[in-house]
């Protein structure tokens, strides 16, 4: 049996909330909301080519660590790809993230661009906008 990725699993405080901006942010959609016998909202989201994106709340009897949206040991960040860097950052800020490294400026030849976000829950995303192919 293959080891595929079976699954992202976010925290959040208010998970609602966070299910929300990622559906209008990314267009995930959400397969599953119930509160869980532990006490925590369960979202179960599905991400547009179909990677599936838990977001849950604090269980009962547990407690939150601070978030931490730089670099870190760990899980550092996940990357979504961008046809348009500029316009999707512009889209992301004005929806609540923060952009925390800006891309460099368009090059000629065009090359691969990345920037890094900070979106809700003090989760860093990458987006990636690929050189076009030749």
């Amino acid at each position: 049996m293959p080891f595929n990725i079976n699954h992202i699993h976010l925290k959040s405080r208010d998970p609602g909330a966070s299910a929300a901006w990622w559906v209008q942010a990314f267009h995930f959609t959400v397969v599953r909301d119930a509160v869980r016998p532990t006490g925590d909202r369960f979202i179960a989201c599905r991400s547009e080519n179909g990677i599936t994106v838990n977001i849950s709340g604090v269980r009962t009897g547990e407690a939150l660590g601070p978030g931490d949206a730089g670099v870190h040991e760990g899980l550092e960040h996940f990357g979504l790809d961008s046809d348009d860097l500029e316009a999707d950052i512009a889209r992301l800020t004005a929806l609540g993230a923060e952009l925390l490294v800006a891309p460099p400026p368009p090059s000629t030849p065009p090359v691969q661009r990345v920037c890094f976000l900070r979106a809700p829950d003090h989760v860093r995303i990458e987006l990636i906008q690929r050189a076009p192919v030749a």
